[in-house]
């Protein structure tokens, strides 16, 4: 498996003549956001963006820790239950955890190489985890009988 390539080192705006190309010498550091975030400028296209753009985490104010921490759990549990336990537990509501559930599996590759490395969670529960990402996609977007 390849090494992920990082936030910084391409320009994520499609309208540059440089978009995605890696280590294009493109990007220079742009100081830091008000929340301490590395900022990143495109010298092709003279966008700027932070070290979560394109990201689960972009626009999000929770730490990655929790919202990990919380990933890492439904990929141990993968049922309902388990998501209003971990919202009573963890004080986040059930909404909003199916949310990053939801964005995670857009950002699939990414959070599986960080939940195999850190969380020691195994291929077969993030299996799972993906199996159950679908299914509530399924009932949020039912078919339509024709």
């Amino acid at each position: 498996m390849s090494e992920l390539v990082r936030v910084g080192s391409f320009c994520p705006n499609e309208q540059c003549k440089d978009h995605g190309k890696v280590a294009a010498g493109n990007i220079i550091r742009y100081g830091k956001s008000s929340e301490g975030r590395q900022r990143f400028q495109c010298k092709s296209c003279g966008k700027t963006f932070n070290d979560r753009t394109g990201t689960l985490f972009h626009g999000r104010k929770t730490p990655v820790k929790d919202m990990m921490e919380v990933l890492a759990m439904l990929a141990e549990g993968i049922r309902i239950i388990r998501i209003s336990s971990i919202s009573r537990v963890k004080g986040f509501k059930a909404d909003t955890i199916l949310d990053w559930l939801r964005e995670a599996a857009r950002h699939a590759e990414q959070i599986e190489a960080v939940l195999l490395s850190e969380y020691h969670i195994s291929q077969t529960q993030i299996d799972g985890l993906w199996t159950y990402v679908g299914r509530k996609e399924k009932k949020r977007h039912p078919r339509t009988r024709r």
